[in-house]
């Protein structure tokens, strides 16, 4: 019974530092609107090497957010792709990796509504953080919940700028 008693004591202590396993505090990451915008941005902006930090990423969104990239096919038709944020990592992640890729927001245009927030957020897109000229512009229509604990990302939804459809002056800064 002792033998027994001392093993039990054994395989628990063994285990317990498993068990233990460090829960990382993003509290501050979403605690206000502008950080969790601010968080978006930067979990997924790195240069080519630099692994992001998906589990930060994941945290951004509701149970049942989606990410809808939309754009035109290479035969003219217009369309959306619907992703969670896993199969945003799954199908953009290695390229983030192995491309750099460095996302900035240039303008907010916000609108709330008690819980929920409509947020136009235009960017730039780099392929390293000291580019001068960025290679890709567009807008990313973010829908956010405030459940009073937090802000969360319920969608993203965005187009990338082209000739046919150039970012509107209101949606630039007015610098630009």
């Amino acid at each position: 019974m002792k033998k027994y008693i001392l093993l039990l004591f054994l395989f628990a202590s063994i285990s317990l530092p498993a068990q233990e396993e460090e829960t990382k505090d993003y509290s501050k990451q979403v605690a206000t609107l502008d950080s969790t915008i601010e968080t978006l941005y930067s979990v997924i902006s790195g240069d080519a090497g630099i692994e992001r930090d998906w589990d930060l990423f994941k945290h951004l969104f509701h149970k049942n957010a989606k990410l809808i990239p939309t754009g035109k096919t290479q035969e003219g038709e217009t369309v959306a792709r619907y992703l969670t944020p896993d199969d945003y990592i799954k199908s953009s992640g290695k390229w983030l990796f192995e491309n750099g890729f460095h996302e900035v927001e240039i303008n907010r245009e916000t609108q709330t509504f008690g819980n929920i927030t409509q947020v136009f957020s235009t960017y730039e897109s780099f392929k390293n953080k000291d580019d001068e000229k960025p290679f890709m512009r567009g807008i990313n229509s973010i829908q956010l919940m405030n459940d009073g604990e937090r802000w969360w990302i319920i969608n993203i939804y965005w187009m990338q700028e082209s000739k046919e459809n150039p970012i509107p002056e209101e949606y630039l800064p007015e610098d630009n």
